[in-house]
């Protein structure tokens, strides 16, 4: 099935989005602006929306369909990586021993760092287990932004 993509403008610069009627393949971070963004296809504007929303500080959790591609043990780390509260954050190590792979916590680290779905995905919550940020394949000043910016609207507003 063809994949459809868009582009959206975020405080942590530009998400490429990807996708069909089926769900969301991918979000990645673009270090440049698109040449041409073009409408956005149908598919893809509920994720625009409530990337919009996250941003906003009015969401605190998506509720859109995703198709990400990966092995049956990035899958299952990138699900588990969904039941990470809004606004704090776990270790690697922690991460693992939710998955009952408390040994594998080097495996879990290397999944986490292929997850497709920046931000929906919050692989943005996994730190190190001295409490630094460690590991963040949009940069960790991205993380550092992302972790303050739930930080700041946990307790504030009203959230979807």
């Amino acid at each position: 099935m063809q994949m459809d993509k868009t582009y959206y403008n975020s405080p942590v610069g530009w998400l490429e989005i990807t996708g069909n009627n089926l769900g969301i393949t991918s979000i990645m971070y673009s270090n440049e602006p698109p040449e041409n963004i073009g409408e956005i296809p149908g598919c893809l504007a509920p994720c625009i929306q409530q990337l919009q929303e996250y941003f906003a500080g009015a969401r605190k959790a998506f509720s859109l369909t995703l198709r990400p591609k990966g092995t049956d043990f990035q899958l299952k780390v990138w699900e588990e990586l969904r039941n990470i509260p809004f606004g704090t954050t776990i270790s690697y190590q922690s991460l693992a021993k939710n998955l009952g792979t408390e040994k594998l916590t080097r495996a879990v680290g290397a999944a986490n760092g292929k997850n497709p779905l920046n931000i929906v995905v919050p692989c943005h919550r996994v730190i190190g287990s001295s409490g630094q940020l460690v590991g963040y394949g949009g940069g960790l000043w991205r993380k550092e932004w992302l972790l303050k910016h739930e930080k700041q609207n946990v307790s504030e507003g009203l959230f979807l």
